[in-house]
């Protein structure tokens, strides 16, 4: 069994900054690609940054040049460092994960945390 575990959301007000870290635990052989994903309430879920094994980042055009994704692949974490925050990424945060369970087996399957509430106040 796999669990990701999102920590670090909350209330901050507009222009604040908020980390939002995610650990994965549980029957981990690798970790491909990990991802930040958000719902907003009567919106449906977004990419908000993935990053892959090799620690290249993508972005949304919504949060570049103030949103930072990052990973540790020895502690199986990846971080979203989110400044500059506005009302309108007031959201549920979610991470994903491309992750391998088996030795015998190449292939990876999506993995989701149960998501964390970030809050930007005007």
């Amino acid at each position: 069994q796999v669990q990701l575990v999102e920590s670090g959301g909350g209330l901050v007000q507009d222009g604040g900054s908020l980390r939002l870290s995610c650990v994965a635990s549980g029957t981990i052989r690798s970790i491909d690609s990990m991802a930040w994903y958000r719902e907003a309430p009567g919106n449906q879920r977004e990419l908000v940054a993935k990053i892959t094994s090799k620690s290249s980042p993508n972005y949304a055009d919504s949060v570049k040049g103030r949103f930072t994704i990052s990973r540790d692949n020895a502690r199986n974490t990846v971080y979203l460092q989110m400044d500059t925050l506005k009302p309108e990424d007031t959201a549920v945060y979610y991470c994903n994960a491309a992750i391998r369970t088996s030795y015998v087996s190449t292939q990876y399957f999506n993995y989701w945390g149960q998501g964390t509430q970030v809050s930007v106040s005007s």
